[in-house]
């Protein structure tokens, strides 16, 4: 094969010596490889094809559309060469699909990360819900019932966070109630689940926080200790609750985390002990709390809760000696908010307005979450006849814990004694409806009838709190009375049996100088040892007949505001 140098002509046959376009002398293909720049070959692989780079003709006589094209070999494939393209493309796909793996759990992690942060930024309420005992007996209900108020009552001095009352969430103990419809009854944002778990010294505490709005849990841990440490590690779940939050704690706020009111643990357990029956408020119960408490500051005489749980065990009896309680309290820990407060209660039934005020708003201002210093409070100003006022604060208490039957107490008899009768009538029902065993409710709605001139109602209010109160013989003699010979013979039999407040209108209704008088000494004698109650008598009824009795209005300026 031949090739014309000028015009690139490629002649097959080999007698020719000229090219036919031009005339020039052809050369043999493969004699010019050396010499000219023919073809260059990309690529060491025999098999791949190859790129002619052939030299250019600038001659004008050429004619280029008339010309031949050289074409290049056709190229022959190479199965080495595919194999290799191949296992390249599966190398790659391969470490591409473990990048976006990877990228997936990295990212997944992110957002999960993410959207816990933003449950946390976003919750300011909580509701620590009673701790289970799965220890299999009943005698450990206190330990859990403890650890519950424990907590409610260091995450309550944190500012910032609303956290729900014992009162409160006590009423969800033993339902099955979901953390969404809890938020929804309470108004929290959060809420705390525990399970308790003693044997012999060893203890399993297992804790939930869930996000109530979409039930996401937001954190779960658990704790193994020895009973010996529920101290330290009570401190140590307040911490990490704060810390899963998010709260932004001071110093001051850390501190009151870490704060522990004594470091004896069998002080601590006589303690809870103590508040377990003190929470059920009966007399019977109250004896024992009384008794628990006596322990836990005979077993660390620095224990200041421990003082103040004796101080508020049967707080309406021996004031002096529940003052001095007090102020052992106080002298131990000037900044416990619970002690400011019971001060403040005995103050006030002294008349000492000014007093009980100042160690009320101090309450207030240590924890401004503790809802008893409002209720307090609001008595304090029902006594002086500020009754907007007083609503006012009880309202604050309540805002706290809606659910106290204390609170809810001091608002019906703000409403009844302010002369709004029909609303607390109706508070008093809700009260009932909310819990029926709470005998101030139907013993204070029974004077309520009194004054509206309900006397059937007044009976069965009366006696039924005096069932209650674990008096069902009394009960059955008045309610047998009023049935044989109505409201008179109630009254009679009020007064022979010489208790409660229906005898000592008996007493009046009867008219005699002699009658009037002992009820007089009566009032007397409470207003010296600091009867709650005898603010009563700047508004009820029944004692409009000693209102001209000189010692009555001594009584009465008892309740003159402070100038």
């Amino acid at each position: 094969m031949k090739r014309c140098p000028q015009c690139n002509r490629v002649e097959t046959g080999e007698a020719l010596k000229f090219c036919r376009v031009d005339g020039a002398t052809l050369v043999n293909e493969s004699s010019s490889l050396g010499d000219e720049a023919g073809t260059a070959q990309l690529g060491a692989d025999a098999n791949e094809a190859h790129t002619s780079i052939l030299p250019q003709n600038t001659q004008a006589n050429v004619n280029r559309a008339t010309a031949p094209t050289t074409v290049l070999p056709a190229r022959t494939p190479g199965t080495t060469s595919e194999l290799k393209k191949t296992k390249s493309q599966r190398t790659a796909i391969i470490i591409a699909l473990i990048a976006i793996a990877a990228m997936t759990v990295v990212a997944t992690f992110v957002v999960k990360s993410y959207l816990s942060r933003n449950d946390a930024k976003s919750i300011q309420s909580i509701a620590v819900m009673p701790f289970v005992n799965e220890s299999g007996s009943a005698d450990v209900d206190y330990l859990s019932d403890g650890i519950t108020e424990t907590l409610i009552r260091s995450l309550s001095q944190l500012p910032n966070l609303t956290v729900k009352s014992r009162s409160s969430v006590f009423r969800y103990k033993g339902r099955n109630t979901d953390s969404k419809t809890i938020g929804k009854e309470l108004g929290v944002q959060a809420v705390l689940n525990g399970r308790v778990i003693q044997r012999g010294d060893q203890l399993t505490l297992t804790v939930e926080l869930t996000n109530a709005e979409n039930e996401n849990v937001i954190w779960t841990d658990q704790y193994l200790r020895r009973a010996s440490d529920l101290i330290a590690l009570q401190n140590e779940i307040a911490r990490d609750v704060s810390n899963q939050l998010r709260l932004k704690l001071t110093s001051d706020d850390q501190l009151k985390l870490a704060k522990n009111y004594t470091v004896d643990p069998e002080a601590y357990k006589l303690y809870l002990q103590g508040r377990f029956y003190w929470n059920k408020r009966t007399n019977s119960e109250v004896q024992k709390a009384e008794s628990y408490f006596k322990q836990a500051v005979e077993k660390d005489p620095n224990f200041a809760l421990g003082w103040v749980g004796l101080a508020d065990s049967f707080e309406d009896q021996d004031r002096p000696r529940k003052k001095e309680y007090i102020r052992r309290a106080l002298e131990i820990d000037d900044n416990l908010a619970e002690a400011h407060a019971s001060l403040g209660y005995q103050y006030m039934c002294f008349y000492d307005w000014v007093a009980s005020e100042r160690e009320f708003k101090r309450a207030q201002e240590l924890n401004p979450n503790y809802p008893q210093a409002y209720a307090w409070n609001g008595a304090r100003l029902m006594m002086l006849g500020r009754y907007d006022e007083s609503l006012a604060e009880v309202q604050r208490g309540l805002k706290i814990d809606p659910t106290s039957n204390g609170i809810n107490f001091y608002k019906a008899v703000c409403l009844a004694v302010s002369g709004r009768r029909d609303e607390s009538i109706q508070q008093f029902k809700r009260m009932q409806e909310m819990d029926p065993t709470f005998d101030w409710a139907h013993s204070f709605l029974s004077r309520v009838y009194v004054w509206t001139g309900n006397y059937p109602g007044a009976v069965e209010e009366h006696v039924r709190a005096l069932e209650l109160d674990g008096l069902p013989d009394y009960a059955k003699l008045l309610r047998d009375a009023f049935a044989s010979g109505g409201w008179n013979a109630f009254l009679r039999e009020s007064q022979r049996q010489g208790v409660g407040g229906f005898g000592q209108l008996a007493r009046l209704r009867d008219g005699s100088a002699s009658e009037k008088e002992k009820v007089m000494k009566n009032l007397v004698e409470q207003a010296d040892r600091g009867f709650f109650w005898l603010f009563l008598i700047k508004t009820d009824p029944r004692f409009d007949p000693l209102r001209d009795d000189p010692r009555f209005k001594e009584l009465l300026k008892k309740f003159d505001p402070p100038k």
